[in-house]
């Protein structure tokens, strides 16, 4: 580790592209994963905390990054799971590890808190799940924004469809309460379902080049866990496509450079239950009086993230051809 390496927590929901995110993140050089925390989200929670060991196993990080266990539940809410589109487990629907690796002693949240508090100003926080750990630490430390370096959230849907309701992106639907105090208390970058679809689709023709190109373990496991994402997109949209939402804010955290644009706006959640449940208001127009501490990414390097994609696939190096 040198002094420009960046040091994350990754908080996570582990399912398909979670998994491409905490690859990127464990074969990057200027990353040093610290730990791992696990929250309810996409699939069955010992699953999740299964395909995130298996995840950095595969790599050989296993044994030097921990996982920790979170929050089981949203704050308030229930939830319905996603692996109608993940596959039953979250990796495809034909893969369940059971890696036998131990988890952290102690519960997600409180290692969030534990390695701010001792590292002040040194840790960045990379949250890809639904919020309630963040929430759960924020609870323990209402400091927590000054004693983390950066958050970095994948979350909400800035003035566009979501993806689970027409109103609300699924991390921030999961656990609106969550995602609500998050938004207000701490300055977050945040990469949304809008730049998702926009910025970081793969689509039939970049599929079948990794489904072509050299065989190695990334990518036979990403063509693996993305056979019932393609099938879903395909009977929904009627396109073979992914899209690599948690890869893109991991990507956008190794190379900040490909980040093309970004605006600081007040950024609210509608926590209630009903038709908007996880609504993300973004105020573009300036019109409340709400304070603007949220980054927005609004434009993404989309060909650049394809090469760092392919680079981490073909190369377990992300940052091979920059």
């Amino acid at each position: 580790m040198n002094e420009d390496t960046r040091r994350v927590i990754i908080d996570t929901d582990t399912a398909g592209d979670d998994t491409q995110a905490l690859l990127l993140a464990a074969t990057a050089n200027d990353i040093e994963v610290e730990g791992v925390t696990i929250c309810t989200g996409n699939v069955e929670f010992e699953y999740m905390v299964e395909n995130a060991k298996y995840t950095l196993d595969m790599v050989g990080t296993a044994e030097d990054v921990t996982v920790y266990e979170g929050a089981r539940t949203p704050l308030v809410k229930t939830h319905e799971y996603a692996d109608y589109v993940h596959g039953e487990g979250g990796l495809g629907g034909n893969l369940f590890p059971d890696t036998g690796i131990p988890s952290g002693d102690r519960h997600g949240a409180d290692y969030i808190v534990e390695m701010a508090r001792k590292n002040p100003g040194e840790i960045t926080l990379a949250c890809i799940a639904p919020l309630t750990n963040v929430a759960l630490a924020l609870q323990k430390e209402p400091n927590l924004n000054e004693l983390l370096d950066e958050v970095w959230v994948m979350g909400g849907n800035v003035n566009c469809l979501g993806n689970v309701t027409p109103a609300a992106e699924f991390n921030f639907w999961v656990d609106p309460d969550a995602a609500k105090r998050a938004i207000r208390e701490l300055d977050i970058v945040l990469f949304d379902w809008g730049v998702t679809v926009r910025d970081t689709v793969f689509d039939a023709e970049l599929l079948a080049e990794i489904d072509d190109g050299p065989d190695t373990e990334l990518a036979s496991f990403f063509t693996e866990i993305t056979a019932p994402v393609r099938e879903f997109n395909k009977e929904s949209q009627g396109r073979d496509m992914t899209t690599q939402p948690d890869a893109g804010l991991m990507a956008a955290l190794i190379e900040p450079d490909l980040i093309e644009s970004a605006v600081t706006y007040h950024v609210d959640v509608d926590e209630r239950e009903g038709l908007t449940r996880g609504y993300t208001l973004v105020d573009e127009d300036d019109i409340t009086d709400g304070e603007a501490r949220t980054t927005v990414i609004e434009s993404f390097d989309t060909a650049a993230f394809h090469q760092m994609f392919k680079d981490m696939l073909f190369e377990s190096s992300p940052t091979a051809s920059l």
